[in-house]
């Protein structure tokens, strides 16, 4: 067992200004940048807010795609809880509740459900929300999203029965149906005009209207400098207290500016000058400086966490071979890509489960190698697969520091076990494009990417992206394992919960076996804004409603 690697001091002269500039920031902070760092993140407002009804956003990444079915980007999720509305929702103790729907009716075997919007639903353009609508948006969104998909297999029909009443009838038994229609995130199953959701799946939808309590401003869209939200004054909130994506949506901002500044000291200099309010997700080894700004406040949206991904890709040498994928297990250190990536060890933890370790559905089962992580082993099983020394193309997200430093960390280890490597350098939003290319690694196309997601997208075998063994419709990368998609398929008929959890520990025992991905451990990645922002709500996606600045 080789578990010492860290990262090698050579680097490559193409990357060392890259690697300077974020993987060793924490180096910086501590040297002759930690004075301008404590200027800038300790310094008194200057710039008194000029529009107390609008709220400046720094967003984790530029929004480049608006089509939050065609697309699972958390980018355009979080910009799809502004435009568009749910017909269930998930609250912040992670049950569902209703939110476009009024009454939802049973039938005593449990295979109809019928389901009565609510009074007073408009879309943006002014016209009605209608059942239609709703079936239609629920189609497209099945077609696209891996619990969407489980759960039209076992639907019979789906259609309206008058202009606010819409059914779903099963044709094989499935109990989470609520749970799949108020899912948190990626892809959430967002309602939709009908004329709309009629769009292709495979095809990015052109209009941008939906029903929820903001309306997008694409006239004010600068791609990779802002994005406008407005107040929508039509939109009638439940007469709830809100949590999550439930409960009343009362909207107290007149306008929200999302603004894309790639560079952290920039939206670090910006939040402590109030020219901004509330920055996403900043670094973590800027969280001490910004904790000592008696102006600003963090907070953590979701407690449950993020987990780190490496996905080979399954269509193209050398990883369309098991024991290539296989050395990838004995290779992933994952206090070593946690050091590296996050570099605050309060906010990270191993986590040798494919499904969230805060979850109900935790397990170690077959994750030996990855606990053990034998380069040894991992040289061996590069020698046993044949690789032929063609470079390993690996996408460099160049814009997320823990995306960076985790490219370099593969890079590293996959030389160590005798790989060749390229880095291909993109920013995030490009890379959401790039992933999707079916090419050879030589012709534009890649061999491993990275990417985290969100305890919400992983904590069960329904709405795990990575576990999906659907081939071509499985999630980029395209790992073909038809048993994962029986043993998912029985999880979703199971009633029983211990049946559940057994059937969840073979679905990480296979996809590991297997390699779909390797996980790399989880974080706690808190948000942080000034003080007078107020009424922010705990969730996977950052929300706008109940927000208000004092």
């Amino acid at each position: 067992m080789e578990d010492s690697l860290i990262l090698k001091p050579s680097i490559e002269p193409s990357h060392r200004e890259r690697e300077m500039s974020r993987l060793s920031r924490r180096q910086v902070l501590g040297g002759a940048a930690a004075t301008v760092a404590a200027v800038t993140l300790g310094a008194p407002s200057v710039h008194a807010q000029k529009d107390r009804q609008t709220l400046r956003f720094v967003a984790e990444a530029d929004l480049k795609v608006l089509d939050p079915v065609w697309q699972t980007a958390y980018i355009t999720r979080n910009h799809g809880y502004l435009v568009y509305d749910t017909l269930f929702g998930t609250d912040e103790n992670h049950r569902i509740k209703p939110q476009m729907v009024d009454r939802t009716t049973v039938s005593p075997d449990g295979m109809k459900y019928t389901f009565t919007l609510r009074d007073g639903l408009r879309w943006h353009d002014g016209q009605p929300v209608l059942s239609e609508d709703c079936v239609e948006s629920l189609k497209r969104w099945g077609k696209k999203d891996r619990f969407g998909q489980l759960l039209m297999a076992h639907t019979g029909k789906i259609a309206p029965v008058d202009k606010k009443t819409f059914t779903l009838e099963l044709s094989e038994r499935f109990g989470p149906v609520l749970d799949a229609l108020g899912k948190p995130s990626s892809n959430v199953p967002f309602m939709m005009p009908a004329r709309i959701a009629s769009t292709s799946p495979e095809e990015q939808i052109t209009e941008t209207v939906g029903s929820g309590p903001f309306k997008f401003a694409r006239d004010e869209w600068q791609p990779g400098k802002q994005v406008v939200y407005v107040r929508n004054p039509d939109y009638i909130p439940r007469d709830e207290t809100p949590s999550g994506s439930t409960g009343g949506k009362k909207v107290y901002l007149d306008k929200v500016i999302w603004r894309y500044i790639p560079d952290p000291m920039d939206a670090a200099a910006a939040l402590a000058a109030g020219e901004v309010d509330w920055w996403q997700e900043p670094p973590l080894d800027f969280i001490p400086k910004i904790e000592q700004n008696p102006d600003l406040q963090t907070f953590l949206f979701d407690p449950l966490g993020t987990q780190g991904w490496l996905r080979p890709n399954w269509l193209h040498p050398p990883f369309n071979n098991k024991k290539a994928r296989e050395a990838l297990l004995h290779m992933v250190d994952q206090v070593t890509y946690l050091a590296w990536a996050i570099g605050q060890s309060k906010y990270y933890r191993p986590c040798y489960s494919v499904f969230a370790c805060g979850g109900p559905y935790a397990t170690r089962t077959g994750a030996e190698p990855i606990m053990k992580h034998d380069l040894t082993r991992a040289r061996q099983l590069v020698k046993e697969s044949g690789y032929d020394g063609r470079p390993i193309v690996v996408i460099h997200v160049t814009d997320r520091p823990h995306m960076n430093a985790a490219a370099i960390v593969t890079r590293q280890r996959l030389e160590s076990i005798g790989f060749k490597v390229i880095l291909k350098g993109v920013d995030w939003s490009t890379n959401l494009i790039v992933r999707a290319r079916k090419e050879p690694p030589d012709k534009g196309g890649w061999s491993l990417l990275h990417t985290w997601w969100g305890a919400a997208d992983v904590v069960n075998p329904a709405v795990h992206f990575g576990v999906s063994g659907a081939g071509s419709r499985a999630w980029f990368g395209w790992p073909d394992i038809p048993q994962l998609e029986k043993l998912i398929a029985d999880w979703v008929r199971a009633t029983d919960q211990a049946k559940r959890k057994q059937l969840a520990d073979e679905v990480q025992k296979v996809a590991l076996s297997e390699v779909a991905y390797v996980p790399w451990g989880e974080w706690f990645p808190p948000t942080v804004f000034r003080k007078n922002v107020q009424g922010i709500l705990k969730f996977a996606a950052p929300l706008f409603w109940n927000v208000r600045i004092a």
